[in-house]
């Protein structure tokens, strides 16, 4: 250990997080933020680690650190958000934070001694100001992210049905841990001083082994059922939007979003990176019947996708209807909570929005789709037979034939079938079950 001091390890680090589940170009911002957050033992770590989910044996075989002094090292950097982990089986197991849901998240989730909250929020804030992240992470027409958005229930209309895994009141039922935290978009935003809005810090919702994540690492609190049920519910009357796992099996978080400060949606509103977060499996529809032109509508949409417009009617020159934009609308439902008439609501799309089922699947198509899976099928950074393989299965994978039919209808299913199969042959099967 030791060798990689000074050889630019902090551009190291910055590649390895480039090179997992979400991108993250570099620059002079992004140097200050890794350099800020890992001591030089720590960064080295990181560039060692598999760059998967792996227990602790085969983090320990890769990085060639004393097991004592590694978990010790491990533990002090899940505290920091560094490094995530999870007890699957009968162990922990570790992978180095993405950029998000990761690095970003924890770190202006953590609160007390030994972080610089005022800093880092003004350098992530600065990060993401250009935009170059979240395009980084949606051109090309990719369709598979981090989080979906789940509609408000009570704004759907009459006769359409829902599925469990779209309901955020099913989430709470079929959970059994619970943790609240910080909203990491809303702290970083105070501390750069561009935060829009009073919403409450103690939204962000976590479940199951994500809450245990947590709690253990003092990164949220742990809260009963019903107490997480009233911050649904006091989310819900303040239209925030319910952002969760992109999952149908084992969701680990539920966000709850303002416009003005989640990162998320103003990849959308302000940057138009309209498929940074996947759509709901509805999209709003408003009665022109019932509705009166207040344009509460067009005020509550957290990402500006409904205009309110001329009528057009001839009978009242002043009165105004909304306009959706259905290219945009996340089919979140809030518009419907706000509307006084009843006019506005909730309606299937024409075609039902893939959701991956488990995070297995999610990670496996996210990182097909930014040109990082090789990482993932040859994890240990170290071996240069490994860095072979992955150099000539990621031009493979870069092909766009070869990612449009693997990502297609008729091959994706297929496709994740021999990833799993893959699993079972190399002995992790725990991941399936994540």
């Amino acid at each position: 250990m030791g060798h990689l001091v000074g050889k630019d390890l902090y551009r190291q680090v910055g590649r390895k997080g480039d090179g997992l589940t979400a991108r993250a170009p570099w620059n002079d911002t992004l140097h200050r933020i890794v350099k800020e957050l890992f001591s030089e033992e720590e960064a080295e770590i990181f560039v060692r680690m598999p760059y998967s989910l792996s227990p602790f044996a085969h983090v320990a075989k890769v990085t060639g650190m004393e097991e004592t002094k590694l978990r010790t090292l491990l533990d002090g950097m899940g505290d920091k958000g560094l490094v995530t982990d999870f007890w699957l089986g009968d162990g922990y197991w570790y992978m180095p934070s993405p950029l998000f849901i990761g690095l970003f998240e924890f770190t202006m989730m953590r609160t007390g001694e030994g972080v610089d909250s005022r800093l880092l929020g003004t350098l992530f804030n600065q990060y993401l100001e250009d935009g170059a992240t979240f395009t980084a992470n949606t051109q090309g027409g990719k369709r598979v992210f981090i989080e979906r958005v789940l509609p408000h229930e009570e704004a759907l209309g009459e006769h359409v049905e829902i599925l469990d895994y779209e309901k955020a009141s099913a989430i709470v039922d079929s959970s059994q841990r619970f943790a609240l935290g910080i909203c990491s978009c809303r702290h970083e935003k105070q501390h750069a001083g561009a935060r829009g809005c009073r919403t409450p810090l103690e939204v962000c919702s976590t479940f199951g082994i994500g809450a245990d994540y947590m709690i253990r690492h003092k990164l949220a609190r742990e809260v009963s059922k019903s107490e997480m049920r009233d911050n649904f519910a006091r989310s819900r009357e303040l239209g925030l939007v319910f952002c969760a796992d992109n999952v149908q099996q084992g969701v680990v978080f539920v966000c709850q979003c303002c416009g003005c400060c989640c990162n998320a949606l103003r990849a959308i509103s302000r940057f138009g990176c309209t498929n940074f977060v996947t759509t709901s499996s509805f999209i709003a529809d408003s009665d022109t019947t019932a509705c009166k032109g207040c344009g509460k509508c067009a005020k509550a949409c957290p990402i500006e996708a409904i205009e309110m417009v001329a009528d057009g009617n001839g009978v009242k020159p002043t009165a105004k209807k909304p306009r959706i934009d259905l290219d945009v609308c996340l089919g979140c439902g809030v518009c419907a909570l706000k509307c006084d008439f009843r006019a506005m609501r909730l309606i299937n799309r024409p075609q039902r929005v893939l959701h991956p089922e488990t995070t297995f699947q999610r990670v496996i198509l996210q990182c097909l789709e930014r040109g990082t899976l090789q990482n993932q099928l040859f994890d240990n950074p170290s071996s240069r037979t490994q860095g072979a393989v992955r150099a000539i299965i990621g031009a493979f994978l870069s092909l766009p034939v070869v990612k449009r039919a693997l990502m297609s209808d008729a091959f994706r299913s297929r496709f994740l079938a021999a990833m799993s199969a893959g699993v079972r042959a190399q002995g992790k099967t725990e991941l399936l079950r994540f």
